[in-house]
């Protein structure tokens, strides 16, 4: 099957759809330490899309370095991977959600299979959980109970290969993990390639290697969003702060993330906004979220960019109204609200911001009172 019928069936990977409630939950994975002043662990506030008011974070869970945190369909569990790690690679843990409280209770855990796992999704239908290995270069496949709890390692890929900067793609670098319908990508920085996978209970994980999206040499491909019910998607490209659009799993068109070289930059995060009309991508060293208007063709015209105050802006995330952006300033300490401008796709700061130190991963979970 290729990629393009595939996208076909993913309605569920868009980035969200609005919705009615005016409280969520959020919560942040953040970069760990020993120090007094240092973050402990995985964080929730509250937060009110009438308003944009964003309460001071508490510690909801302990855990070394949960980097990048997801949630369940259900709403009912969240899933933190923790970087570091050795030959067996770090820890994926799983907590089960009080979401009229926000309290995490911790479900179970188990390791990713490589070293440096630095992301985390769950299938649409609860079943799988999937793991990118940043520094192992390898795509783990996880069964999910009904219960939230993490099940046995079902598949396990080692990428093989290399690109054009021997500094950083000497090796493959999975960096995300998406499904696509009844199949898996993972985009890896290292290969400059999304890789492709078939998902067999029996069998395990199955690679598809002809089916790879190449983007171009020395990209460095980092995060994806797709587009629900198209054979389109747009990928970052870190390590030359472009943001590439795929159709049919070929690149057909590149664009600058910057408004002029910075030297330094390189982009993170990549998300489509609820209502499909824009695309954001985050520069780090720029110190901004760069702005893409979607055309009616899927390719994308670039739109400004969002600044303020930040600081290397890892992550950020639209809220499911889809009214406001919380972007995290991994060196600044915090988590500001920007209030988006839903014609133009830009956003101005609301001065609401809320102390954490090494912020790296934003996520919604609504409110059940």
């Amino acid at each position: 099957m290729s990629l393009a019928r595939i996208a076909l069936v993913a309605a569920f990977l868009a980035v969200g759809s609005v919705a009615s409630a005016a409280d969520h939950w959020v919560y942040f994975g953040v970069y760990t330490g020993k120090g007094e002043k240092d973050s402990k662990g995985i964080y929730r506030s509250r937060f009110n899309d009438a308003t944009g008011k964003l309460t001071e974070p508490e510690l909801a869970a302990e855990m070394g370095s949960p980097s990048f945190v997801t949630i369940h369909p259900n709403k009912k569990f969240l899933y933190a991977v923790g970087e570091g790690g050795g030959k067996d690679g770090g820890p994926v843990v799983a907590f089960a959600i009080d979401t009229g409280t926000g309290a995490l209770k911790k479900l179970n855990e188990d390791k990713s299979g490589g070293s440096g796992p630095c992301h985390v999704v769950v299938s649409p239908n609860g079943d799988y959980a999937a793991v990118a290995n940043y520094g192992g270069g390898s795509t783990c496949v996880f069964a999910v109970g009904e219960d939230g709890k993490l099940g046995k390692r079902i598949g396990f890929v080692q990428h093989k290969g290399s690109s054009v900067d021997k500094g950083r793609q000497g090796e493959p670098h999975a960096h995300c993990c998406a499904f696509v319908g009844g199949h898996l990508v993972t985009v890896d920085l290292g290969l400059d390639r999304v890789k492709a996978f078939q998902i067999d209970p029996a069998k395990g994980l199955i690679e598809l290697e002809k089916e790879d999206i190449v983007t171009p040499a020395g990209s460095g491909p980092r995060h994806i969003a797709l587009v629900s019910g198209s054979p389109f998607a747009y990928v970052c490209g870190e390590l030359d702060s472009t943001v590439n659009v795929v159709k049919e799993g070929k690149v057909v068109q590149s664009l600058s993330t910057l408004p002029k070289p910075t030297p330094g930059n390189s982009t993170a995060e990549c998300i489509l906004s609820p209502d499909g009309k824009f695309v954001y991508v985050s520069n780090r060293g720029h110190n901004s979220i760069a702005v893409f208007k979607v055309n009616e063709d899927h390719k994308l015209t670039a739109a400004g960019h969002i600044t303020g105050d930040i600081q290397i802006p890892r992550n950020f995330n639209i809220d499911p109204s889809g009214k406001w952006m919380l972007i995290a300033s991994q060196d600044g300490g915090k988590v500001g609200v920007w209030e988006l401008d839903a014609k133009t796709g830009g956003a101005k700061e609301t001065g609401t911001t809320v102390k954490l130190n090494k912020c790296v991963c934003v996520k919604f979970v609504p409110v059940v009172k």
